[in-house]
């Protein structure tokens, strides 16, 4: 269970999150969604303890993320290209990870092997180095890593953007199989609502820091949140 209490982040005089209280029960799959500045990146900056609170915290398993480190081992996340180490190729870095969650080569080969669509020829065996490659492949080798080492947590920051079609579809199929694993809890974040609400059974919306909707994702879920964003009920 993640739970988020009091929790807000201020610059100066600008708070960019403000959120009283949020739980996410342990094995559910959240879209946190919001234009540009609602504060996702911000939420899961607090939730990986990139940044520190203003006010509040957030427990990731009953663990203070802000005053103890037991949460990273069954916690994975792929913000942006700077987790990844550009020097290094596509298997290289998927080695190292490996290592840091007690994965070895063969392990970390297995699971691999399952991703070869998505990789589509793309990847591995290539030769190149991660800072090479396209934002769109950077994006395909942070997503596959976050998942070495069966974490029980997963948090993807718009892991659709820079994928072609294909790929996007491919995702879709990834992450409602994550979902579908008992006690997995993923979290994504997202500006394509269609995708989201298709792979999420609760969707979470940001505006201007505060938690203005919490959704249990139905078929009506997608024209409530077109209305909102199309400014219907906007502030």
């Amino acid at each position: 269970m993640i739970q988020a209490k009091d929790l807000s982040k201020t610059y100066g005089e600008q708070t960019v999150l403000n959120i009283p209280e949020l739980t996410i029960e342990k094995g559910q799959s959240i879209g946190l969604v919001g234009n540009n500045g609602a504060g996702k990146t911000t939420l899961f900056s607090l939730l990986l303890d990139l940044i520190q609170p203003t006010t509040g915290h957030i427990e990731n398993n009953g663990v203070r993320v802000d005053q103890s480190e037991a949460w990273k081992p069954f916690t994975a996340a792929f913000i942006d290209e700077t987790f990844l180490i550009g020097y290094l190729t596509p298997e290289e870095y998927f080695y190292f990870i490996g290592e840091l969650r007690g994965q070895n080569r063969a392990d970390v080969n297995a699971l691999l092997a399952q991703f070869q669509d998505f990789f589509h020829g793309e990847i591995l065996g290539q030769k190149k180095y991660l800072r090479d490659l396209s934002k769109g492949n950077q994006k395909k080798v942070g997503i596959v890593a976050s998942f070495i080492g069966n974490p029980e947590v997963i948090i993807l920051d718009e892991p659709f953007a820079n994928l072609d079609p294909t790929t996007q579809i491919r995702l879709k199929s990834i992450i409602k199989d994550l979902a579908a694993k008992a006690g997995v809890t993923v979290l994504v974040s997202s500006h394509d609502l269609i995708h989201v609400t298709e792979v999420c059974e609760r969707i979470v919306v940001l505006n201007k820091g505060e938690l203005v909707k919490d959704i249990i994702t139905s078929e009506a879920t997608l024209k409530e949140l077109e209305q909102f964003f199309a400014g219907e009920e906007l502030v």
